[in-house]
């Protein structure tokens, strides 16, 4: 099939991570303060529910959400959970990223930039505990949005890559069968697989994470968004 639309992966493609120990203090000293526990038993709790973000991610292939992050860590401390404090608590934790956001990937405004000058383009995206709103803020800030038809986050859908609904609802948004996406993203076992399992072409961009390198299944490789520019007019 030719392709008819591109794609993107947010994290380890347009955005490398940055500031995370800064976020995760904002959340531990909150939940020290809301919950009136040590900041050993805060940090023991923070860490377990981010183990199962992490496992029901790969496992599942589901997104948990902010608030699940805050009724999980109060669950671990055994801590009373009102719901006006879950409600506040739930919104600092999605929106500490906006105070210590990643960073932008060199050139990755420019090959969305170049992308979208020739193809209607989307983003699929796998979220934790910073949710799709936030990202959406994060690429209004550095002028990424007004390049994307449509932006797809895992927590917004219900399931993650390499899950079908993730493709086929973003080429549904992009006017475009879910076999005629070239999908770009940095993870081998969720965004080329993902891909893969659509029908659908797929790039490794190895410039942040290049463990995949020397095994992916990708149709191309860049380390540099450069060489996807440059690439470009010979993908079709």
């Amino acid at each position: 099939m030719p392709v008819r639309a591109i794609t993107f992966d947010f994290w380890g493609t347009l955005f490398r991570d940055a500031r995370s120990e800064e976020r995760q203090r904002i959340r531990l000293e909150a939940v020290m303060r809301a919950a009136g526990a040590s900041e050993e038993a805060a940090r023991a709790a923070l860490q377990e529910t981010f183990r199962e973000f992490y496992r029901s991610h790969l496992e599942d292939q589901r997104t948990l959400r902010p608030e699940d992050g805050v009724r999980m860590t109060f669950e671990r401390l055994c801590a009373p959970l009102h719901p006006e404090v879950a409600d506040e608590l739930t919104h600092l934790f999605a929106t500490a990223i906006l105070d210590y956001p990643p960073e932008p990937i060199d050139y990755a405004l420019d090959a969305v930039r170049a992308a979208a000058q020739r193809y209607p383009v989307g983003l699929i995206s796998d979220t934790g505990i910073s949710p799709g709103a936030s990202l959406r803020v994060l690429m209004d800030r550095h002028q990424f949005t007004e390049h994307f038809v449509a932006l797809t986050f895992s927590d917004e859908v219900g399931v993650a890559k390499p899950q079908p609904p993730m493709f086929a609802e973003t080429a549904r948004a992009l006017g475009v069968a879910p076999e005629e996406l070239f999908h770009i993203g940095d993870l081998e076992p969720t965004d080329i697989v993902g891909a893969r399992n659509v029908g659908a072409k797929a790039a490794l961009f190895a410039g942040v994470n290049d463990r995949f390198l020397g095994s992916t299944q990708a149709d191309h490789t860049f380390t540099d968004w450069r060489e996807f520019i440059a690439l470009l007019p010979e993908i079709e």
